[in-house]
């Protein structure tokens, strides 16, 4: 027995130092000291700053928000020469009126009928579609009203 408890104690400290000698102290890791979240510090010229207080907001601008987005999706993107093309030809990027969605409204403004079934879909309620129904043929029928409950 006790010679049992000897031999399954050396091959669990063999097991247990196997797993040292795959991995090692000598690894490469990353260096948590090279990793700066923050900029660094700068001493300015007039030394006549407050120092920040607990619980404030930087000054500096440094929006970690924006940062991840900058990060995520970067800066915009420059357009292409087909893009840059189409546009110029549509007149450019600043051709377009600034007022033209005042005047969209108006009653002078001239707007093409577009028949009754283009009416009845802007002038539909709106709702989640729970309750729309649908038949072959293309028509449509009202939904069921609901029984209201007694009390």
């Amino acid at each position: 027995m006790r010679k049992s408890v000897v031999v399954v104690a050396g091959m669990a400290a063999l097991g247990l130092l196997g797993g040292c000698g795959k991995r090692g102290y000598d690894r490469a890791r990353p260096d948590e000291f090279a990793v700066a979240r923050q900029p660094p510090l700068i001493i300015p010229p007039d030394f006549a700053l407050v120092p920040p207080q607990p619980g404030v907001a930087r000054t500096q601008g440094n929006n970690p928000q924006a940062q991840a987005i900058d990060a995520l999706f970067g800066g915009p993107a420059a357009r292409s020469a087909g893009e840059a093309g189409v546009v110029d030809e549509a007149g450019g990027a600043g051709a377009a009126t600034p007022g033209i969605r005042s005047g969209a409204g108006d009653p002078q403004t001239n707007v093409i009928d577009k028949g009754q079934t283009t009416s009845d879909i802007v002038a539909a309620p709106q709702g989640d579609g729970q309750d729309a129904r649908a038949a072959a043929g293309g028509t449509t029928t009202a939904p069921a009203a609901q029984p209201t409950p007694k009390q």
